[in-house]
């Protein structure tokens, strides 16, 4: 069915600057007629005086009443429980997801979205097909005798050496003898975890925390490799740089901190920081919380904090966060690497359809993706300029050589040279933000790393660097 464009739509999420994307989002997807609201409770009596409403997309985490509070009144009153409802949350993990279906959801689009993921949930919405019956197999597709390896990634530093194995292949340096590589650049995490989990692609270069959270749900992917290691950065806003604060524990209090997925390193990692200067982090709605985490795009986290005076820092995969603090906008309160030397953070997560088909190819890959790594790390004034071309092949993001210089060479910066998957390292990262933070599951992290490749192609890279 065809969507009433000008239907009348409630979003409501208590914070101003995701108000502000919600009209913006919803006004470039074509929809011009939004009521906004502050919380659950602001909603319902919108709802009742100010409607009728046809759509209605909700935050989760809210003071007052929460998304799921309010979704539960909604479906208790006859005048509403037809209406569509979307939550549209920082709450991206499965288990929440699950949730909010059970609570009668009509759909959600997880935290940081854009207008085009917010338009294909509300599509979703009205149609009659389940929003979750996307075919989860992927079919290895030959061609010329090879097998094609499509790989999702978005434009972070994080994922060059998939960028250096791209460049070696497209300028014949290199020749793949099993397998044809496709790079599918995508626009956030939220795309990369739909293609990985629908079989749209073969792989991906994704967060260790969200490739965990698809396995545990039974989605038919391995982690093979990590992708990097460190290359983050928390960046502290300049705004505040001449205030009385003495302490950090008093700058940050009640102010906001921006971070890119629920599920990731960031969110980790800047829980752990903020709780060890005294600190109570946490998504709104929660108890007791003296810092509010707020999930939005990492390429809108400068513009967001230029901005909004309530936020005091972002937490992000770098080349972004070293060109804001470059260019005056911040400081770089801590890099990644300083607070926990050499952790994981983006894997290479491979569909158990192509590993199973194609053990070859996936050899072939891994150890390519090896050699690339060390290349990285070997050559840095090389892989920054294939890095500029990688990351950034439009020009928008206004990267500069001197930046992915500073980037590849800062002190505790990301690494690429060691890139055989530590077990003992996810699990750190999966107990503390299962029994610390209250995210995801507990895992078979034997059942979900591979290391048949990673054994076989390090070990060939040592004998062949000895």
């Amino acid at each position: 069915m065809s969507l009433d464009m000008d239907m009348n739509i409630l979003a409501i999420d208590d914070s101003g600057t995701m108000r502000v994307m919600f009209r913006q989002y919803l006004n470039k997807a074509g929809f011009p007629n939004i009521t906004l609201a502050t919380d659950g409770i602001d909603a319902l009596e919108k709802l009742e005086k100010e409607g009728p409403f046809q759509l209605i997309i909700s935050d989760w985490n809210m003071p007052k009443m929460d998304g799921l509070e309010f979704l539960k009144e909604v479906r208790k009153h006859a005048a509403f429980k037809e209406i569509p409802f979307i939550m549209a949350t920082a709450q991206g993990d499965k288990t929440q997801q699950e949730v909010a279906r059970e609570a009668g959801s009509n759909g959600h689009v997880p935290k940081p979205f854009d207008e085009i993921e917010l338009k294909n949930a509300i599509e979703k919405a009205f149609s009659k097909e389940d929003a979750d019956s996307a075919p989860s197999t992927h079919i290895p597709e030959i061609r010329d005798g090879k097998v094609v390896i499509r790989l999702g990634h978005i434009q972070i530093t994080d994922h060059l050496a998939l960028g250096i194995l791209k460049h070696w292949i497209d300028a014949g340096t290199i020749s793949p003898e099993k397998f044809i590589l496709e790079t599918e650049r995508l626009p956030g995490w939220n795309p990369v975890q739909e293609k990985l989990e629908t079989g749209e692609v073969s792989g991906a270069m994704v967060l260790a925390p969200i490739a965990m959270d698809l396995f545990a749900y039974n989605v038919p992917i391995r982690l093979v490799l990590f992708a990097h290691k460190n290359g983050s950065g928390f960046v502290r806003s300049s705004r505040y740089e001449e205030g009385p604060f003495e302490e950090k524990e008093g700058f940050y209090k009640y102010k906001v901190i921006n971070i890119p997925h629920k599920m990731s390193i960031h969110n980790m990692l800047a829980h752990k920081y903020l709780t060890d200067i005294g600190l109570k982090p946490g998504v709104p709605g929660q108890k007791g919380i003296n810092v509010r985490f707020e999930v939005v795009p990492p390429i809108k986290m400068p513009p967001i904090m230029k901005e909004d005076d309530s936020v005091g820092g972002f937490i992000v995969a770098e080349p972004i966060c070293t060109r804001a603090a470059s260019s005056g906008l911040g400081s770089m309160e801590f890099t990644s690497g300083a607070m926990w030397p050499d952790h994981p953070c983006c894997v290479v997560a491979l569909r158990q359809e192509l590993i199973h088909q194609q053990p070859e190819a996936v050899q072939e890959l891994t150890e390519l993706l090896v050699k690339a790594g060390r290349f990285v790390s070997e050559n840095k004034k090389g892989a920054a300029e294939i890095a500029l071309k990688f990351l950034d092949p439009e020009g928008k993001l206004g990267l500069s050589l001197p930046v992915l210089l500073q980037v590849l060479s800062q002190k505790n910066g990301i690494t690429m040279d060691d890139l055989y998957p530590s077990i003992e390292d996810l699990d750190k990262i999966q107990n503390y933000m299962y029994h610390k933070m209250g995210i995801g599951k507990l895992i078979d992290l034997n059942a979900f790393v591979d290391l048949r490749f990673a054994d076989r192609a390090i070990g060939q890279q040592s004998a062949g660097a000895a």
